[in-house]
């Protein structure tokens, strides 16, 4: 059993989910795995998970027809094995050691839940005005 079931439900995300799955799959806490439910995408998202999964065995594809985030969500809990579960959008990211220092927090304390800061991270192109 893995220490963490990491779900990633992706839609049309062909220009995030790359750096998602580096972040994830960079994880200093190795033991994991990683299921992406991809939600119908029309774009080049499944191509790029595939790439991800040919080279990463801990990445577990679901493709799947468009049935929205939540339903996307469920299909990858229903798959999870780990201990814990970890829930990130495709289009966000992670710092390397977060799965690490959660696991520890859980174990430590016997939590069912950890609760971590986020930082927003905007991209200054979208803000520039011409």
């Amino acid at each position: 059993m893995p220490k963490v079931s990491v779900i990633i439900p992706a839609y049309n995300v062909q220009n995030y989910i790359e750096r998602c799955l580096t972040s994830v799959s960079n994880q200093s806490l190795e033991d994991i795995e990683i299921i992406v439910v991809n939600d119908g995408s029309t774009d080049d998202t499944l191509d790029i998970i595939l790439k991800f999964a040919n080279f990463d065995n801990r990445i577990k594809v679901i493709d799947s027809e468009n049935r929205g985030v939540s339903a996307a969500r469920n299909r990858g809990l229903f798959q999870a094995t780990g201990k814990y579960i970890y829930q990130i959008d495709a289009d966000d990211w992670i710092e390397q050691n977060a799965l690490e220092e959660m696991y520890e927090v859980a174990e430590k304390n016997r939590a069912d839940v950890v609760i971590a800061n986020a930082y927003i991270d905007y991209d200054m192109e979208l803000f520039c005005l011409l």
